[in-house]
């Protein structure tokens, strides 16, 4: 093997682990009782317990806060893929005088800051009487998941070869029979990368959906927030475990996807 692959290896080995390390330690102090944690030498060797995890999951307000994650997160990325899909394959293939205009005014929407768009968006709600609610949220999160889902798409329908369409245009395909049939299968791996982070990106978000609830619509980042203690008592099992909780159904979404592209794209060859 040459040396510069073996330092190429080397180096992805590395990051791999960089990456994956914060996630088996958060997993394992899930596991640990709270002094094992706390102890200034780091304990490999410990005796598992399963009440960290077992007061998270018994818990009604993290259940609810799940609830409220799961139903206001996969809503709102719904929508984004409903509506921003085709608006950017609009703007990529039909460019008109406005189309940069359009590209920016969707990218400045990730410029502004949580609190300038969370302030406005409460007091709409509370005057329309949705504050605090799940439709609030779905909608506010939309904004958000459109704006990345055509921000991240636009580049990936100009990476279309326009032959192949024009082909399909030839052949006697329609307009939205090119979208179905061509131009989503070809760029179909660069999009579920934009679906997956407008997942995880309106999952986390954090200040928007403290803002837009107080009881009813709290979402998980809210729950596993209030799961801490003042003082010197902080119960890091329960933090971790809450942890656990909140990076697993971004993870099983990013499982599903992945196999969903890969049966598509197997079907395909055969």
């Amino acid at each position: 093997m040459r040396p510069g692959r073996l330092i190429a290896k080397a180096i992805l080995a590395l990051a791999g682990f960089l990456a994956v390390f914060p996630l088996v330690w958060t997993a394992l102090n899930a596991l640990k009782n709270n002094v094992d944690i706390i102890t200034r030498v780091p304990r490999l060797v410990f005796t598992p317990t399963l009440a960290n995890i077992s007061y998270i999951l018994g818990r009604d307000s993290v259940l609810t806060g799940l609830y409220n994650s799961v139903v206001a997160s996969g809503s709102a990325v719904l929508i984004g893929v409903a509506l921003g899909l085709p608006a950017a394959y609009a703007v990529a293939r039909y460019p008109n005088r406005f189309a940069g205009d359009i590209q920016f005014f969707v990218l400045s929407l990730r410029f502004l800051p949580p609190v300038a768009v969370a302030i406005p968006l409460m007091v709409i709600w509370l005057q329309v009487g949705l504050y605090d609610t799940l439709p609030a949220l779905v909608v506010t999160y939309s904004l958000l998941t459109i704006s990345v889902i055509m921000w991240l798409a636009i580049p990936a329908f100009q990476g279309v070869p326009k032959e192949v369409e024009e082909a399909a245009f030839v052949d006697g395909y329609g307009a939205y029979s090119v979208f179905w049939r061509i131009a989503l299968p070809v760029a179909a791996r660069s999009l579920a990368g934009a679906i997956a982070f407008s997942f995880v990106l309106v999952w986390n978000e954090f200040l928007i959906a403290l803002m837009l609830s107080s009881s009813n619509a709290k979402t998980l980042p809210i729950v596993a927030s209030e799961l801490s203690q003042q003082g010197m008592n902080v119960p890091w099992g329960i933090l971790n475990a809450s942890v656990v909780l909140l990076s697993l159904p971004p993870l099983l979404f990013l499982g599903v996807l992945s196999g969903f592209l890969n049966s598509v794209f197997r079907q395909e060859k055969t």
